[in-house]
């Protein structure tokens, strides 16, 4: 699934534009074709279309793992999910398989949600909190200081992966910069998070802004099919390594299941609570 820095890099290349594309950023939206209804959440697919006739694309952002697109009194909202992407194509290339929602802009290029798995959503909405609401703060967030994010940690009594797979805790993070930030700071994935000390959650918070900045720096990580466009898959120091030596120490690297997701730390440099 599409993480912080993945998002984060898709959104930059359509603010920014490419050599393939021009900047999203003014595009005006002419029509709007549903290949696949359900990937529309809200609302209905004929309302969606029809509001979207003649918006345009004033800014592009990014909350947590969601792409924002601020509309003219609207806001778009793309979850990738496990396998979505959004591409920017010409017009007079053929409707890719696996597209479930294009937008025609006036620009003569479609904005296409390409989802083979199905299982992204798009919402169009007056009031983006009625999704973004729930959210926990953005790990980057100034107000998100090491005593703040402390408090957070010591009010509940939860295992350090899960907890900080919760979007309603902190947004953005899933498994692989979840197990590269516990691997930086030094904490086993079990660690209990009330139990932790201010110090170690300070150095914690810096290794979540560490590695994501990280990632945003190499464009994200190209994982299996869904998403290619980054590098940083090749510098994991402990996601999907389990067996490898740990780059700090040599010890091999292990994989446990944690709330059902697979997860990768150092037994040496990261001890058991």
């Amino acid at each position: 699934m599409p993480e912080l820095p993945e998002v984060e890099s898709i959104a930059n290349r359509l603010r920014m534009g490419s050599d393939l594309h021009p900047s999203l950023v003014g595009a005006r939206i002419l029509s709007v074709q549903v290949y696949w209804q359900r990937s529309v959440a809200k609302p209905l697919s004929e309302s969606f279309i029809e509001e979207l006739k003649g918006q345009t694309i004033r800014r592009i952002g990014r909350r947590g793992k969601f792409l924002v697109f601020d509309l003219d009194g609207l806001t778009l909202l793309f979850h990738l999910r496990m396998s979505g992407d959004l591409w920017v194509e010409s017009m007079a290339q053929a409707v890719a398989p696996h597209s479930r929602v294009c937008f025609e802009l006036a620009s003569n290029y479609r904005l296409t949600f390409h989802d083979p798995r199905k299982f992204g959503r798009v919402w169009l909405l007056e009031d983006a909190d009625e999704v973004l609401g729930e959210l926990g703060p953005e790990p980057f967030d100034p107000q998100l200081t090491a005593e703040v994010f402390f408090q957070r940690l010591s009010r509940v009594r939860r295992q350090l992966k899960p907890l900080l797979l919760d979007q309603r805790f902190i947004a953005g993070l899933g498994n692989i910069y979840t197990d590269e930030a516990l691997h930086c700071a030094g904490l086993h994935p079990l660690t209990r998070s009330d139990q932790i000390r201010p110090d170690q959650a300070e150095r914690l918070l810096g290794c979540i802004r560490a590695v994501l900045e990280e990632g945003i720096r190499r464009n994200g990580a190209s994982i299996d099919w869904v998403y290619r466009g980054g590098d940083f898959q090749n510098y994991f120091r402990v996601y999907k390594r389990s067996g490898l030596p740990c780059p700090n120490c040599g010890m091999p690297i292990q994989r446990i299941t944690v709330g059902q997701r697979g997860t990768h730390f150092c037994p040496a440099c990261q001890p058991a609570p």
